[in-house]
């Protein structure tokens, strides 16, 4: 079998490229390890930036999202006896979406049928050959069988430990990470959120986050030790803890009930560069990962995105290499400013061990000066809602 472009990883950002090629008459086909039930299945964060919103616009797969998502012009910022809220309209003109990853993925998997795109579920032994040649191809096996598939690019889209990223030899790639000394354990319940914005709450027990899907389906998280399970946590032990990290006016309004999923996420921040070797292209979570304090993730694979299918296109279009050749430049450029917002987000609201009286005064004067400082609040908002492309 012969492509284009061969994209590994069925996820949202592989989805998105098939898409957005697709519409400019450029053929892809998506391997993806897991069944598509599987892939459906992910819980994950749903904040869309502007800059993604328009991506969906522009793949011809944005009309649900326009009906059920929920516009969101700002966010609570609570510490200790702090609180106060920023508001991204006033400060930027802009907003963001709430619309659940599993939805973004469903409406792009639909797209991918409607119009006969070619996913293969079930690619097992996935390997990338002669990636840095003029000639690159994928092999994989389903149910037992070997196939080749030759391309003139593949894009990485198969994740943290996905074999894109791996393919890339140790003596050219390099690799950034700091791993936290905590984790998030998240719980989706089918309960109206307790707030119209999102809270984000920093106290002497630890982070907590109150977040939602839709109006009867809410998701939220604790700061947890990265030695504890879900099972460790009954639903009444989370409701309480989380009631005891908020404060008063919005536990009193918690409405608790069964939780319907329940998972610990360990944060971690890391890069990989570059982000090209040769005719492969890593994209999302295979070349880098953000602690979601900044509801960065998704959106961070959706630059990358933007900048791969321009590129691609303009190599098609009007045989110009400029953005391929830039590609990992222009990616790692606004993926560190992303991981920037989403380190320091993470260090201005949890506990870290070892944190002695003078970290803690300092981590309240950083709340307070956001709280205080207009311009402060104005370079939240920005990273918030999303830096240009």
């Amino acid at each position: 079998m012969r492509t284009q472009v061969a994209i590994i990883g069925g996820g949202p950002s592989g989805l998105l490229l098939s898409q957005l090629l697709h519409r400019k008459g450029i053929e892809s086909v998506v391997l993806e390890r897991k069944t598509k039930d599987y892939v459906l299945g992910r819980i994950r964060a749903g904040i869309l930036e502007t800059g993604f919103v328009d991506l969906m616009r522009e793949a011809g797969v944005s009309d649900r999202m326009e009906k059920e998502s929920f516009i969101h012009d700002g966010t609570v910022i609570t510490y200790e006896d702090t609180q106060f809220g920023i508001n991204f309209s006033e400060l930027t003109g802009k907003h963001v979406v709430v619309y659940g990853q599993t939805e973004v993925t469903r409406d792009l998997y639909d797209a991918r049928e409607a119009m006969d795109g070619k996913i293969v579920f079930n690619s097992e032994n996935v390997g990338i050959h002669d990636a840095d040649g003029d000639a690159p191809y994928v092999t994989y096996s389903v149910e037992g069988t070997e196939h080749r598939l030759d391309c003139d690019f593949i894009a990485g889209c198969d994740g943290f430990h996905g074999v894109s990223r791996q393919t890339i030899p140790l003596t050219v790639r390099k690799e950034y990470e700091k791993l936290y000394p905590f984790g998030w354990l998240g719980v989706l319940s089918e309960t109206p959120p307790v707030h119209e914005e999102l809270i984000y709450s920093g106290s002497d027990r630890g982070f907590a986050l109150c977040s939602m899907r839709n109006e009867n389906l809410s998701r939220y998280y604790i700061q947890c030790s990265l030695s504890d399970s879900p099972d460790d946590w009954t639903d009444a032990a989370f409701w309480e803890e989380l009631k005891r990290r908020i404060p008063d006016e919005f536990a009193d309004q918690l409405v608790t009930g069964d939780s319907i999923e329940k998972s610990i996420a360990p944060l971690r921040s890391f890069v990989t560069e570059p982000m090209r070797w040769g005719r492969l292209f890593l994209c999302g979570d295979a070349a880098h990962i953000v602690p979601p304090t900044g509801a960065k993730g998704l959106n961070t694979a959706a630059s990358d995105i933007h900048y791969l299918y321009n590129g691609l296109r303009q190599f098609y279009e009007d045989g110009e290499s400029e953005g391929i050749d830039r590609y990992s430049e222009k990616a790692l450029a606004r993926i560190w400013k992303a991981e920037r917002f989403s380190w320091s987000t993470t260090n201005l609201l949890h506990r870290f061990p070892k944190q002695n009286a003078f970290d803690l005064k300092m981590q309240q004067a950083d709340v307070n000066f956001l709280r205080d400082n207009r311009e402060a609040q104005s370079v939240f908002a920005q990273n918030y809602v999303g830096l240009p492309y």
